[in-house]
């Protein structure tokens, strides 16, 4: 997720993709992603089992910055929020 182009990112991990995103645009939890206002979902991955799942969130998250906006940009050029295309 991100607050905007090349913004802040937050990077996570969720067994409920789409609830857990509705929950950051929504500010329904206290959160990094609500302190920061980042609410724009501009990359998505799914996984088939969890432990993948949380061995690449941790693999992003140790990535540089550089290397996270290419990877979001090679997806979604434009920074658009693919909320509505999960739904």
């Amino acid at each position: 997720m991100a607050s905007q182009r090349n913004g802040t990112l937050y990077i996570g991990v969720t067994s409920d993709f789409v609830k857990r995103v509705w929950q950051h645009k929504q500010e329904a939890v206290p959160s990094f992603t609500s302190r920061h206002a980042v609410y724009m979902l501009v990359y998505c991955q799914q996984t088939e089992e969890m432990l993948s799942a949380i061995t690449r969130e941790k693999q992003l998250k140790k990535w540089n910055r550089a290397w996270k906006i290419r990877l979001i940009e090679e997806m979604n050029p434009y920074w658009n929020d693919l909320y509505d295309s999960i739904l």
